[in-house]
């Protein structure tokens, strides 16, 4: 039997997702944003608020990276979760990651964390309940112990950190369950 939990956000797990651009010096500013997802196979979408240090500074310089968190990361991309650039001038500096320029868009990519997608600004999407940043994925760059034979990410060794929204916690991602748009052919 099922209890009612009232209205949450209940889609979970999410994955921690890092996000860092320049400002207008050059300067990098990064956040954690557990509330993004892929919204086509070349976009993302990041469903953050305009007032943010980073949102601003991706709305001038036209690009961003998104990194995903590892469990190696868990205490700088926590603190960036819960820091305000708005409010701290050397939050970069603080979490001690180490940064590279993209070869592919005007925005940092930090070394730390094991994948990282390399994004244009495409689309702003602003309603009366929602503010959303569109990027278009340029290109995506991976550790190298973390690409499979086969040439893609294998997720099993990368210890992708995961937010669980019901207890506000970091999980690792966990182990495969089976092969997607294969398991369910029993039933076709």
């Amino acid at each position: 039997m099922k209890k009612d939990l009232g209205p949450m956000p209940a889609v979970c797990p999410m994955p921690v997702l890092i996000v860092s651009a320049y400002d207008g010096d050059g300067r990098i500013n990064l956040m954690n944003a557990a509330w993004g997802m892929i919204c086509q196979t070349d976009k993302i979408a990041l469903f953050i608020d305009e007032d943010h240090k980073t949102t601003q500074n991706i709305l001038l310089s036209k690009a961003f990276t998104v990194g995903l968190a590892d469990r190696k990361s868990i205490v700088p991309a926590d603190y960036v979760g819960m820091a305000s650039g708005n409010k701290v001038s050397d939050k970069y500096a603080r979490t001690g990651f180490h940064a590279v320029r993209s070869e592919h868009v005007n925005a940092p990519i930090i070394d730390e964390l094991p994948v990282t997608m390399e994004c244009e600004l495409a689309e702003v999407v602003k309603t009366d309940s929602m503010y959303a940043i569109v990027g278009r994925i340029v290109n995506v760059c991976a550790e190298e112990g973390i690409i499979g034979d086969d040439g893609k990410i294998d997720i099993s060794k990368t210890d992708l950190l995961m937010f669980d929204q019901f207890r506000w916690s970091y999980n690792v991602l966990g182990d495969r369950a089976g092969k997607a748009c294969s398991v369910g052919k029993a039933l076709m």
